[in-house]
């Protein structure tokens, strides 16, 4: 392969819904740019895209594919995203390191769901995107019906610059009102005959061509005051007005094609070359790779895919990596189409490759040649949406099981791995039941590690409402030296810009407690907790304070109501009793522990669950069962807007309510709802909640004992 200048190089992420031809359409791009001499099939598996095997097994895109073709002088480099929201990643990463998109529409459906998903996600990035209308040659083709699906969801942006001919199991052409001309296609690789426009079609190319026109005139100043004065535009005007509207995102030029009958993708291609825009990465700077996307590949080991931020890059350069300091030798380059890799001698700012068998480096890392000490911003990727705990179902596989979860998470950003101290569990967080299942067929089939997936706990808080006063004597005495402690406290809620005064009524009686000394602790799981040193007459010495402290922390870790953390307490140690030889700082904590426990009990305990805001957008004919499962998930409704033909709810709900969420809005909108999900805050939980949620864990301490 030849050795491209920045300004020859096109980046270009491939969009679409699922079952748009995306994967057969990659084919014939990479067939026409010289990449591949025979064209695969998704029936045959034999694709560059979708060339794992989960993927075949499935017949669909999971992961995104890099490839890339020679067309025109210019080098494109593609990547090919899942249609999938549950497999959102590739669409991300796609439109962060690309630079305009082609949004691929299937004839015979119209605008569908992962169209209008990956469709918000371009206005959010700001990217250029062409639509390319495809399998017009399918029996269900309809142009009408889907362009009106186009202006539905995209408004005027979407500007048709071609129309087919005879689309259908007949079509064989396309009305070019850019160029005015015709193209007449024969066979199964799309021979070309360029040809003029007939006569009863010429009405609508030029009336199609007086509004692209004036779309491009419209773009520029210069070139508006030209086309008043002059009524039309050069061809060379034109397209730097086209270019120029492009780029700002002002119109979405859609063709018309077949992807798998090569109708109409050198046309599209043509396009990209003429008026897409070229990197704007500084090809004079210091070399600087971003890398976007790792992966463990059979053959290879680990890939590290990069986009060339700055400079040149050359095989057997050194770099730093920014994130760790570690230092890496690029020993090999690649230029990438899926699992074919062609060696390069050198790639230029602003293009995309990759290397092998570096020793530490992850996705949205930075290499610099040494002494560059600029870093590129890593990707954000959507929040998880489904969270599920992990096991395996043989313990002797749990060491195996973490370092594939690991490699998963490595691979996948939008897949999270968390272990729960707390909840004493692993955590899967991901973007959908079928971003899981695919994870799980990967840990069956390639880790030979069988696991279950189960809903996970949820992190309650533990607190009080009132004052409570609790005493506790430890006395152990079995030979030998004994263990002696007592300890006396009175505990309170934290009330927010509320200071402890130390006035109680104890026992009836008025008593005002003597503050010798208060510690004040931000708790890692949130809320506060003081513990205050009322003691006088030296019934605890001082230096028993620490191990006390430590006992009632024992307990605020794993709460009296349900073993979850407690939080938002202060503690009074005001009294209590040693013993000149057995007090020792282990009878403390016990004392303390125990006696922390008996007067959250008495202390209107109650508990905490986490809240979330939810931003659903929904279809408008579903809101109302949206909005009622909603309210049945004990979920409040706080807001409600509109967006593009999309309803927009704001709702507050418990995190228990959300386990499997993704799986049922999807149901319930056919797969057209989105949301997302953001924790705000801790509510105490309703009563008969409480009281079941109290009951469960009573008997599984039952079962434990």
């Amino acid at each position: 392969m030849k050795n491209y200048s920045t300004d020859k190089i096109r980046n270009v992420v491939l969009l679409g819904g699922t079952r748009c031809g995306k994967t057969t359409l990659a084919e014939t791009i990479m067939f026409d740019g010289k990449v591949i001499d025979r064209r695969g099939t998704v029936e045959g598996k034999n694709t560059v895209s979708d060339n794992t095997e989960v993927e075949q097994l499935f017949q669909r895109s999971i992961y995104s594919t890099p490839f890339y073709a020679e067309f025109a002088d210019h080098k494109l480099n593609f990547i090919d995203a899942a249609g999938a929201d549950d497999f959102i990643e590739g669409a991300i990463l796609g439109l962060n390191v690309c630079d305009s998109a082609i949004m691929v529409v299937n004839a015979g459906a119209g605008v569908e769901v992962g169209t209008e998903i990956h469709g918000r996600y371009v206005e959010q990035y700001k990217k250029p995107m062409l639509i390319a209308v495809n399998q017009l040659e399918t029996e269900k083709a309809n142009w009408e019906n889907t362009l009106d699906s186009l202006h539905q969801a995209f408004g005027s942006k979407a500007v048709p610059v071609q129309f087919p001919v005879n689309p259908g199991m007949e079509f064989n052409a396309v009305v070019d009102a850019l160029k005015m001309k015709m193209y007449k296609f024969s066979g199964e690789d799309g021979k070309t005959e360029e040809c003029d426009i007939p006569a009863d079609l010429t009405g609508r190319a030029e009336e199609m061509h007086a509004a692209i026109v004036e779309m491009a005139a419209e773009s520029d100043e210069a070139l508006m005051e030209k086309f008043f004065e002059a009524g039309e535009l050069t061809e060379e005007e034109l397209h730097a007005g086209l270019n120029a509207g492009f780029v700002k995102g002002e119109f979405y030029p859609v063709f018309c094609i077949s992807g798998k009958k090569d109708m109409g993708v050198k046309r599209m291609l043509e396009f990209l070359t003429e008026v897409a825009p070229a990197p704007k990465e500084d090809a004079a700077g210091k070399t600087s790779l971003f890398v976007y996307k790792t992966a463990l590949e059979q053959h290879l080991g680990d890939v590290t895919y990069f986009k060339v931020v700055s400079g040149k890059i050359s095989e057997g350069q050194d770099f730093v990596n920014m994130d760790n300091g570690g230092k890496e030798r690029i020993t090999t380059l690649y230029a990438v189409a899926g699992k074919k890799k062609e060696k390069v001698t050198e790639l230029v700012a602003g293009d995309m490759g990759c290397t092998v068998k570096l020793k530490a480096v992850k996705t949205n890392q930075t290499l610099n040649t040494p002494g560059y000490d600029t870093a590129f911003p890593p990707i954000e990727f959507p929040p998880a949406k489904y969270r599920a705990a992990i096991r395996a179902l043989d313990e002797k596989d749990d060491e195996k099981l973490g370092e594939a979860l690991n490699r998963a998470a490595a691979e996948d950003p939008t897949m999270r791995v968390e272990y729960s101290k707390e909840l004493r569990q692993t955590i899967i967080n991901g973007m959908g039941e079928q971003h899981i299942n695919i994870l799980k067929w990967h840990l069956n089939n390639d880790y030979k590690i069988d696991v279950e997936f189960f809903a996970p706990k949820i992190p309650y808080r533990e607190t009080i409402t009132k004052v409570a006063t609790a005493e506790y004597t430890h006395k152990k005495q079995s030979g030998g030296a004994g263990q002696y402690g007592r300890v006396v406290m009175l505990i309170e809620p934290i009330v927010e810009g509320v200071e402890p005064t130390g006035r109680f009524k104890i026992d009836g009686k008025d008593t005002q407690l003597t503050i010798k000394g208060k510690e004040e602790a931000t708790l890692d799981w949130g809320g506060k907790f003081e513990f205050v040193n009322c003691v006088v007459g030296g019934a605890i010495d001082a230096g028993f304070m620490p191990a006390i402290k430590k006992g009632i922390m024992q307990k605020m870790e794993e709460g009296p109501l349900t073993g979850s953390y407690a939080r938002d307490i202060r503690v009074y140690i005001y009294d209590g009793k040693m013993h000149p030889v057995d007090s020792k700082e282990i009878a403390f904590i016990i004392a303390g522990r125990n006696a922390f426990k008996d007067a959250f009990k008495k202390a209107g305990p109650k508990l905490l669950e986490p809240i979330y805001m939810v931003e659903i957008m929904v279809p408008g004919d579903c809101t109302g069962d949206v909005m009622s499962d909603i309210q049945n998930r004990r979920g409040i409704i706080e807001g409600m807007g509109a967006e593009k033909g999309f309803q927009v709810l704001r709702a507050r709900v418990p995190l228990a309510e959300l386990y499997r969420y993704s799986t049922t809005l999807s149901s319930i909108t056919s797969g057209r709802g989105t949301f997302t999900m953001t924790f705000i805050e801790y509510q105490q939980v309703p009563m008969d909640v409480q009281e079941k949620l109290l009951k469960e864990y009573e008997e599984s301490q039952k079962e434990e004992e």
